[in-house]
């Protein structure tokens, strides 16, 4: 079957970055992400698509189209945590293009980024260390746009499946993001008891692959946690979702570790299927 296969949210705490330098309470999350790695590994994607975070842009879509993704890691916003660490991924440009193409086909502004002095952010590097330490499967990334709706997402995120099932790829799509984002300081710090308990229900309603519960409160939902860039990521994952359970009629999910908290976030890695 190609298009997409599964769906995914993962954590990319940047004091994670360094599995050794992680705090006690943080390990559980890198266990879970290893873990929800292997259980990727084991459907056999062609490709992984993760969409970041922290890759942010104003107006337009990109999507990497590079035959393969080499650098050095810094996190701008905090380059102690994550301080040039190098990667070394194939990319899929032929996925990639078509990927763009799918996308601009619905009015929505989008480009192949295929410069060479682009280095990724670490809402890629953070995730694809963990989910496939070897780089054994290729994989493209997208940003989170700004001037983007959380519809404008959604449909971006449905044009992940066609794409896929256009060049006869197994994709699975990625959110590199937090649940819960109102963040302070204090790297053990948890998100509010309210926060805690809807980023619950979301993921609850996520696992048992019932969409229409979650689309119907999602703009509350990102207020009430204040998602992390306005929940434009989890948008997308909802999308590709949402093709793939018009595909595939129902869809289950499972929690890898445990929800861990990050200065006042709330973190899990959630892996979905047919």
């Amino acid at each position: 079957m190609s298009g997409l296969i599964a769906c995914a949210v993962s954590p990319h705490i940047p004091r994670i970055a360094i599995e050794e330098k992680a705090p006690e309470f943080q390990r559980g999350m890198i266990e879970g992400m290893k873990e929800m790695g292997a259980a990727i590994r084991a459907i056999k994607p062609d490709v992984i698509v993760l969409v970041s975070a922290h890759w942010m842009c104003t107006f337009n879509w990109y999507v990497n189209c590079h035959p393969r993704h080499q650098g050095h890691s810094v996190a701008d916003e905090a380059p102690d945590l994550v301080p040039g660490l190098p990667y070394d991924y194939a990319g899929d440009p032929l996925f990639g293009q078509a990927l763009v193409e799918a996308v601009a086909k619905k009015d929505v502004p989008i480009f192949a980024n295929t410069c060479e002095h682009y280095k990724w952010d670490y809402g890629c590097y953070v995730p694809l260390h963990y989910l496939d330490p070897e780089g054994e499967i290729p994989t493209v990334q997208m940003p989170s746009v700004l001037a983007a709706s959380l519809q404008e997402a959604d449909t971006v995120g449905r044009a992940v499946d066609e794409a896929a099932r256009a060049t006869g790829r197994r994709a699975v799509l990625v959110a590199s993001t937090a649940l819960a984002h109102q963040v302070a300081r204090g790297p053990a710090l948890w998100p509010s008891d309210d926060q805690i308990a809807a980023d619950r229900e979301f993921t609850g309603r996520l696992l048992a692959g019932d969409l229409d519960a979650i689309q119907a409160g999602f703009p509350a939902y990102c207020k009430r946690v204040y998602a992390e860039m306005g929940g434009r990521p989890l948008a997308t994952l909802l999308g590709g979702a949402a093709a793939l359970k018009g595909r595939a009629g129902t869809l289950s999910g499972r929690q890898f570790g445990p929800y861990t908290q990050s200065s006042g976030s709330g973190n899990a890695s959630l892996l979905v299927t047919p």
